[in-house]
């Protein structure tokens, strides 16, 4: 069992703003957080720190550049980007540029609170994972947005919610379909299409995506045997494990790892090419449109 987090988390904030509005952000996480705002919007050289934080208001191509750049210089520093201006188009940007947290400003309490849970949880990851017992899971799934909580379809896969928390918390454990279908009251049948209705993929493959967002933490944030790392997500055969992760993420858990230390010893320029500044320009704009 991982031993409880000593010291308060590290937040190192930037302040992309226009209004530089930071500061009544960073307000907000003072009694749970040690929170200190980078200087010349600059990372302070040695310095130990659990999340990087980029707040934004508007963001504009020479902010989203400097996200870029302030991951290409730690990449191996979660990143939260907090933003008052959203769009789909936007957070689709920042899942693909692998900010660690997408989280749109006002935050309501409730969001604050599951953020700061999930973020004491990877500090405990990142600190004090060496692959013996088991890892505590790390939780960071939105919640589900008021503008749909009175829609019929919300109220019918309600039915599946109290499952959904079972499935997060025993992911990495054999989960039998039909018994859960039985815990909701439902067939088989039925309860896999609710479920894919309610979640995008079926049930199998849900499991399988939890199992690999997992394993690939623990490739990220821990020296753990990548054979240890398969049983700990889940696996029972590594070579399954192996074939499993190179379908999801294109490469064998091997080659990522080795990927991500080669880019840990040798981070790239902080200097987009002309296909990434064109990406961001046209993202703007359709911010502004």
């Amino acid at each position: 069992m991982a031993p409880h987090l000593t010291g308060k988390p590290k937040l190192l904030w930037f302040d992309l703003t226009h209004d530089r509005s930071t500061r009544e952000l960073v307000a907000q996480f003072e009694d749970a957080c040690d929170c200190t705002l980078a200087k010349n919007a600059m990372l302070p050289s040695g310095e130990q720190v659990d999340m990087i934080c980029i707040h934004f208001d508007r963001p504009d191509t020479p902010g989203l550049r400097r996200l870029l750049e302030i991951k290409r210089t730690a990449p191996t520093i979660p990143i939260t980007m907090f933003t008052v201006q959203h769009s789909e188009e936007l957070a689709v940007w920042a899942m693909r540029s692998s900010v660690w947290e997408y989280m749109v400003l006002p935050l309501p309490a409730n969001e604050r609170k599951r953020y700061l849970t999930a973020v004491v949880q990877l500090c405990e990851l990142r600190r004090t994972a060496n692959g013996r017992g088991k890892t505590a899971q790390i939780d960071h799934a939105p919640t589900l947005p008021d503008s749909i909580r009175l829609t019929s379809g919300h109220q019918k896969h309600q039915a599946l919610s109290h499952i959904m928390l079972y499935i997060d918390q025993h992911f990495r454990e054999s989960i039998d379909q039909r018994d859960l279908a039985k815990r909701c009251g439902m067939t088989t049948f039925r309860f896999s299409r609710l479920f894919k209705e309610a979640n995008g993929l079926g049930f199998t493959d849900y499991v399988l995506n939890k199992r690999m967002s997992f394993a690939k933490e623990l490739l990220d944030n821990s020296q753990m045997p990548i054979t240890s790392i398969g049983y700990e997500a889940g696996f029972k055969d590594p070579s399954y494990f192996a074939r499993a992760f190179k379908q999801y993420a294109s490469c064998t858990p091997s080659e990522y790892r080795s990927a991500q230390q080669l880019r840990v010893a040798s981070p790239s320029q902080a200097v987009p090419d002309e296909a990434s500044t064109a990406a961001l320009d046209s993202l703007v704009q359709s911010l502004e449109g």
